[in-house]
């Protein structure tokens, strides 16, 4: 059952002790369910956000991003052009952990409604470009993950070679997804400090009465690490009007040298989280997980035409495979409401094999409370780290689950990618039904 907000905040000096709270209310913005959620607001006028999660999974998620928060130095947010949540402390709610933050202002533009040109595509592009811009040290002194271009070439062929044994899997597919892995042109890069695939809701904007949408603030730091950029710009298969606007102000933006094939690993991991659906399904034993994912991936085989190769990748649409697969049946797309919202925080790790139940966080009876100067949880969240770090599996795109304790699906970011084909016949109603398709695992919400 949902704690009630007053529930939730009068744990809130626990974390912060001395806290005067006055008031109370939900934090929601259509999200997952996954974690419990409020606003508390304080004698000093501050607000913050306190979560609460219930599951092993969510608990990990919450002491990544406390670490993650917690490595981001004052000098380090001061590179950044925009807000990030500020760590305030941890505790625990019955055999729930909670997380509280202080809570970010600004609105959020669901990723398929992101316009071209000026405004937010420019302004997401040049707010990852920063991020990506943090100096290495952030991950490393953090103790966090760090991968280098060997390790995560390593990681996503363990992920292809996994989907393929299942035998359900497009012998296309699979193969347009070896050639891929075996390309060497394509895993040239230079790591960088990502949050391990961001999405659009993790944007925060305030309008701008010149450029327009601005990012103001970016949520949703627990996969914080030191790896592949192109994890962060795989969401832009959603994004097909401003995607190319995205792209161009991140690569004027970037520090880094020039990547060619960015654009193509981002389509390669957009294209992987059918995959990476589809071992989920095998790793929890759900038929209908895995009957779900292979017919997308069937979709998927019939609407690509082109390989991924690093010379294709700058006229590739985005959308075209799924425009072409008229079969998928038609359901409700989400509404998703952009006024002020800040509880962005839907992430799912489906790039992680399944962990035993018994390596997760042990719950305990007696509230444990630690603030920003304390270290008593600091032991306790780098061990869930080391375990999330250990995992066998692929950190990135991430997707969106639908009510609490249910199974994880593929975000409705995850949109498969191909060339752009003029000849195909694929009606707006095909395409409208591709779509939707894809965002089912996301049309139930709970806070």
């Amino acid at each position: 059952m949902a704690r009630s907000p007053f529930t939730l905040v009068a744990a809130v000096t626990a974390a912060l002790p001395g806290a005067e709270v006055t008031g109370a209310r939900p934090l929601t913005a259509g999200g997952d369910g996954r974690f419990d959620s409020a606003v508390a607001t304080l004698a000093d006028g501050r607000e913050l956000t306190i979560r609460v999660a219930d599951d092993e999974d969510s608990a990990r998620e919450l002491a990544s991003e406390a670490i993650a928060l917690r490595a981001l130095t004052a000098g380090a947010r001061e590179m950044l052009p925009f807000q990030a949540p500020e760590y305030i402390g941890e505790t625990r709610i019955g055999d729930g952990r909670a997380l509280v933050t202080g809570l970010l202002p600004g609105f959020q533009i669901e990723a398929s409604q992101v316009p071209a040109g000026r405004g937010a595509a420019w302004s997401i592009g040049e707010a990852i470009a920063a991020t990506h811009a943090l100096p290495a040290s952030v991950v490393r002194g953090g103790g966090l993950t760090a991968r280098d271009a060997a390790e995560a070439r390593e990681e996503v062929r363990r992920l292809v070679e996994r989907a393929t044994a299942t035998g359900r899997v497009p012998a296309r597919l699979g193969s347009r997804w070896r050639q891929a892995v075996d390309d060497d042109d394509l895993w040239r890069f230079e790591s960088t400090v990502t949050l391990g695939g961001v999405q659009a809701d993790s944007f925060l904007f305030e309008d701008d009465a010149e450029l327009g949408p601005q990012v103001v603030g970016l949520v949703g730091w627990h996969g914080l690490s030191l790896g592949d950029p192109a994890v962060d710009l795989a969401w832009l298969s959603a994004a097909k009007d401003a995607a190319d606007d995205v792209h161009d102000a991140y690569g004027r933006s970037s520090a880094h040298a020039v990547d060619s094939a960015l654009r193509v690993r981002a389509r390669l991991r957009a294209e992987l989280e059918f995959a990476r659906w589809l071992v989920h399904g095998e790793a929890v034993r759900r038929t209908d997980i895995i009957d779900d994912a292979a017919a997308l991936l069937e979709s998927l085989a019939e609407g690509v035409h082109d390989d991924l190769r690093v010379s294709a990748g700058a006229t590739a649409d985005v959308d075209s495979a799924l425009d072409a697969a008229g079969r998928l049946p038609q359901v409700p797309s989400v509404s998703v409401d952009t006024s002020m919202q800040t509880d962005a925080y839907r992430p799912e790790d489906l790039w992680q094999v399944e962990e035993d139940a018994a390596d997760g966080p042990s719950d305990q009876d007696e509230p444990v409370a630690t603030t920003a100067d304390g270290a008593e949880q600091e032991t306790q969240d780098l061990a869930d780290l080391d375990e999330r770090a250990e995992a066998a599996g692929i950190t990135g795109v991430r997707g969106s689950s639908g009510d609490h304790g249910t199974a994880k699906g593929p975000s409705s970011t995850g949109r498969p990618l191909s060339e752009s084909d003029e000849g195909l016949d694929s009606a707006e109603e095909a395409q409208r039904a591709a779509r939707a398709a894809l965002q089912r695992w996301t049309s139930s919400t709970s806070e």
